[in-house]
């Protein structure tokens, strides 16, 4: 009887240390509001605009706890890389993984900058830089 109370009490243990594993505070910021897009910029450039390059990442940001969210007018998933100073977004939607440097993240702003394959010019990737404030 005290083998089973034993492995019972340390089930129960494993199981309440699981869960209350404490999660990052930019990952609290990035999935406690709903962002708005601020600026979409393409080499400087607005490209936010119908048609734009980045018109379907206007609107709302959605990143959920279990790593799945909304980007705009894409669905799919989001995770931090690099010690959670970069985000790679997956969708079947993108033509590739976006991943971006994250320049600012906090309770009201998330700046984030990447590289982007150019499908008129491949060698030569599109600087983005997309701004989103908290709603």
């Amino acid at each position: 009887m005290s083998r089973i109370l034993y492995v019972s009490i340390i089930a129960v243990g494993l199981f309440v240390f699981a869960c209350d594993e404490e999660v990052s505070e930019r990952f609290r910021f990035l999935t406690t509001p709903v962002w708005a897009s601020d600026s979409l910029l393409a080499e400087g450039v607005d490209a936010g605009y119908p048609g734009g390059i980045l018109y379907k990442f206007k609107g709302d940001a959605i990143f959920n706890e279990d790593g799945t969210g909304i980007f705009g007018a894409y669905n799919g998933t989001w995770k931090f890389v690099y010690d959670e100073t970069m985000l790679t977004i997956t969708s079947d939607s993108l033509t590739y993984p976006l991943t971006a440097n994250i320049e600012e993240l906090n309770e009201v702003s998330f700046k984030i900058t990447t590289s982007y394959p150019n499908k008129t010019e491949p060698e030569n990737p599109l600087d983005i830089r997309m701004t989103f404030k908290a709603k």
